[in-house]
């Protein structure tokens, strides 16, 4: 006998989270109740994957478990944010006992990892697609925000840039260093929310945001909301050794400039605050490196490791556009 929708959310997802003080009533109710802390604002965001979109129908279910709870948290993470509960909206064609139990477990290992408990959401049936909504919390007037950089600002950025992209491309049928795919489609499949080093960073850098749709693609966005422009330098994009070894082959700057998926933090930081960036740089996992400054001319420019420059960085994921 097929499961009914609320006994699937009572087997799969009543108790698959960590049970925090703050959550007055959690899941099973037309409302969660939730108990933010004195002198804390709220941190909300919100993403939907869609198969055959954003992951194949045919999706290892446990890291899409993962991977749909972590693009959120990297969200809070890039405000700086603790990350506190989460709702899910699940739209599956059927419920599938063993889709859903490897699914629970993904997002539920992650949920655990960071204190996370799941306060609501919803079920239908329809073509598969998750929609899943995060709360953090941070102190009142310490967020960082998109438009808060200044110029002169020094640029960095967390991990590694362009792996969830070559994984993608190797999946497609791109020849890729063996040795190196399983640590690619791991980035691509279970990328890791940086949120100790959103943590450390708030009220050192001044811009922060996180890299999902490719490195052009989102500094752009805090370019265009601070009013400055930036300067980048090929040769400081830090790339694991698949990534590093796709470029040499080819002189394909693009997959580190633009390909998304990485969900790693760029930062712009006051030059005076240099060294406890890079005195962070070393405790942080992924650790933090510097990639360019931000300046008062409008635009994005990168300079080739041979001197020249690209004026036009290529442009990340948008989902409207032509395919």
């Amino acid at each position: 006998m097929a499961l009914s929708e609320f006994a699937l959310i009572d087997r799969f997802f009543s108790a698959l989270t960590p049970v925090r003080a703050d959550v007055v009533l959690g899941v099973g109710d037309d409302c969660a109740l939730l108990q933010p802390s004195p002198g804390q604002q709220l941190a909300v965001s919100m993403d939907t994957l869609v198969a055959g979109r954003h992951f194949a129908p045919g999706a290892d279910p446990v890291g899409l478990g993962h991977k749909c709870l972590a693009v959120n948290l990297s969200d809070l993470a890039a405000m700086g944010a603790a990350p506190a509960w989460v709702t899910l909206a699940l739209t599956i064609p059927t419920p599938d006992e063993d889709w859903l139990a490897g699914f629970a477990e993904g997002f539920g290992a992650l949920a655990r990892t960071h204190g996370v408990q799941l306060v609501g959401g919803d079920t239908t049936k329809g073509p598969l697609s998750i929609t899943v909504q995060v709360h953090g919390q941070l102190e009142a007037g310490t967020a960082m925000r998109r438009d808060a950089a200044q110029a002169g600002d020094l640029v960095y950025v967390s991990g590694t840039l362009g792996d969830a992209g070559l994984a993608l491309l190797a999946e497609r049928g791109l020849y890729v260093n063996p040795d190196t795919l399983d640590f690619l489609r791991g980035r691509l499949h279970r990328p890791t929310p940086r949120l100790a080093s959103g943590s450390a960073l708030r009220g050192i850098a001044h811009a922060a945001i996180d890299l999902s749709d490719g490195l052009g693609s989102d500094l752009q966005h805090i370019c265009a909301r601070s009013g400055v422009g930036a300067t980048l330098y090929a040769d400081r994009l830090p790339m694991s050794p698949g990534v590093a070894e796709y470029v040499a082959d080819t002189g394909d700057w693009a997959l580190p400039l633009a390909a998304g998926d990485d969900y790693e933090l760029c930062v712009t930081v006051p030059p005076h605050r240099q060294g406890e960036v890079e005195a962070l740089a070393t405790r942080l996992p992924g650790g933090l490196t510097w990639i360019g400054t931000t300046d008062a001319c409008p635009g994005m420019r990168v300079v080739l490791p041979d001197g020249r420059q690209i004026d036009n960085i290529p442009s990340g994921y948008d989902h409207f556009a032509r395919d």
